[in-house]
């Protein structure tokens, strides 16, 4: 039997490389947002002037807002693609769920830059997306109107995050009792009337956790909007980015950066909030 001094030292073992590799540097990172520039140079003196100067700028304030709308939409495309294609997969059987399951999920294992440089082919000016139009006689010619806008931007990343949705939502539903779905149609209830009164809400868990993921990847995204927004593809992400690097400002950049991880630490505690009441 392990002693007490032998599983403290285990624990301490096992927790040292989370700690050394998360906790430390999102300490260094917060305790940055406290100092401030000067000549150029990091000056190590605590202050909240870099949170007084986002707060006191309606410009940085309206890009957080802009941004969260921008999430809360890739969220809920998510969802209403995500759900049904996860529903579809789990109606299935045997190895055509395995195809379809793998089918979807794949792109979680490809590069993201590919993925971002893959969407560029498809709405850019001679991309496929064009073509098509062109070729069935919607557009006359080419139209830049699907890069290098917000809309390019939200069907980007509603693309790239949507295998994130739909496997959460898929294991959701295959913890679902058969049984329970079963003993529904035995007493009389129709495919919609258990969807509603039972799948959808033993699935719940799974839905919000595909949601959170949604959100909080497209929340810290800003290598999207650099390459399919353009100049009107600017979101809180690309801010921060430009504060590390363009304005060499880390520790207001380290701020806007602690402003960020708060509403996504907020977006994750509701979350699990909504989750414990769908399981209550």
């Amino acid at each position: 039997m392990v002693s007490l001094p032998e599983r403290i030292i285990l624990f301490m073992l096992v927790a040292a490389g989370p700690f050394l590799l998360i906790v430390v540097p999102i300490g260094a990172f917060l305790a940055m947002s406290f100092f401030r520039m000067e000549n150029q140079q990091i000056v190590h003196d605590l202050s909240l002037a870099n949170y007084a100067a986002f707060f006191s700028s309606w410009t940085y304030v309206k890009t957080l807002l802009l941004t969260l709308w921008l999430c809360a939409e890739v969220t809920l495309i998510g969802l209403l693609i995500g759900y049904p294609i996860a529903y579809f997969i789990w109606r299935r059987s045997g190895r055509i769920r395995t195809i379809l399951l793998l089918l979807f999920v794949l792109p979680l294992f490809m590069s993201y830059i590919v993925k971002i440089f893959t969407m560029r082919s498809i709405l850019g000016l001679n991309g496929f997306l064009n073509q098509i139009l062109v070729a069935v006689g919607i557009l006359s010619e080419p139209s830049q109107v699907f890069l290098y806008n917000q809309n390019a931007i939200l069907f980007t990343m509603a693309v790239i995050f949507l295998p994130f949705v739909i496997l959460p939502i898929y294991l959701s539903l295959e913890r679902i009792p058969r049984s329970l779905v079963q003993a529904s149609a035995d007493l009389g209830a129709d495919i919609g009337t258990t969807f509603w009164h039972v799948i959808l809400p033993l699935s719940a868990p799974g839905t919000i956790a595909g949601a959170l993921f949604a959100f909080v990847l497209a929340l810290g995204d800003f290598i999207t909007p650099q390459m399919v927004g353009g100049a009107n593809g600017f979101t809180f992400g690309r801010v921060i980015w430009s504060q590390f690097g363009l304005a060499y400002n880390w520790p207001f950049g380290a701020a806007l950066g602690t402003v960020l991880l708060a509403v996504a630490l907020l977006a994750i505690v509701l979350g699990g909030l909504a989750a414990q009441r769908q399981k209550v």
